[in-house]
């Protein structure tokens, strides 16, 4: 097996249908692949995915296990070479999948390998950056960013046009070709005590511990509906209003504590 897709669905029935369906329209060419599609306990019933993509592998959490367990989840079952992390709210272009395949591949020094993300209007979406310092997510989320402009602008790697190949300290993890042998040499997946946020910088900090490159390739765009629901809430009142503010908080933490 070539490639295991996993995809882990938490009340986005509709968006992981649509991501679904995207990568059936591209080309897979040559390719031996397998989805495998995992419910974290989300309540969905799924129904129009498993009638219309019966070829999928589908597993279903008795509990919420956040991002890196939903996707350690699946990852346990895959059976292919190389693993494609994607979120439900991702919509592949049509040589998306096949290309980042093709490099990582040919890349031995690759682990991850991840894409030019869009926004759904077509502007650039910063998914590539430099590892935080640990008051970075106080700039992004209090006034005090205000004073850490060029901190932040730094942290997101504005300084380049996002249209040249290149290893980057880390990628947003919501597309991610990664190296199976690479993962094994790193605990093989996740690490699930992020329940939420910062999952992606540790796997993508492990992978440059263990010798391995985290590149990101623009030759591939991937469009990403995303929604920053951690900063839903005013930074005042988040982290004793919003549970996902307040996970990122924990995460944050553990993230700088390890």
């Amino acid at each position: 097996m070539d490639l295991s897709i996993v995809i882990v669905n938490y009340k986005s029935e509709e968006k992981t249908l649509a991501c679904l369906n995207a990568i059936k329209a591209g080309d897979m060419s040559g390719l031996k692949y397998e989805i495998i599609v995992v419910d974290n306990a989300s309540g969905d019933e799924m129904r129009d995915v498993l009638r219309l993509h019966k070829d999928i592998y589908f597993k279903r959490s008795s509990q919420n296990l956040g991002m890196g367990g939903g996707n350690n989840y699946g990852i346990k079952d895959a059976r292919g070479k190389y693993i494609l992390v994607l979120n439900p709210d991702t919509l592949v272009s049509p040589k998306a999948i096949k290309t980042l395949f093709e490099y990582i591949k040919n890349h031995l020094e690759a682990g991850i390998v991840g894409p030019k993300l869009l926004n759904t209007d077509g502007s650039l979406q910063y998914s590539c950056a430099r590892f935080p310092k640990f008051y970075t997510p106080l700039l992004r989320r209090t006034f005090v960013g205000k004073l850490g402009k060029k901190h932040l602008a730094n942290f997101m790697m504005m300084d380049f046009g996002h249209d040249v190949i290149r290893p980057v300290d880390w990628l947003m993890g919501s597309c991610l070709m990664i190296n199976r042998e690479a993962l094994q040499k790193i605990g093989g997946g996740f690490d699930e005590s992020f329940f939420m946020y910062f999952e992606d910088i540790d796997l993508c900090r492990r992978m440059w511990k263990a010798g391995f490159k985290v590149i990101y390739n623009p030759e591939v765009v991937v469009v990403h509906d995303h929604a920053r629901q951690s900063a839903r809430a005013p930074w005042y009142s988040a982290p004793f209003t919003d549970k996902l503010a307040r996970e990122h908080i924990k995460s944050w933490l553990i993230y700088f504590l390890k």
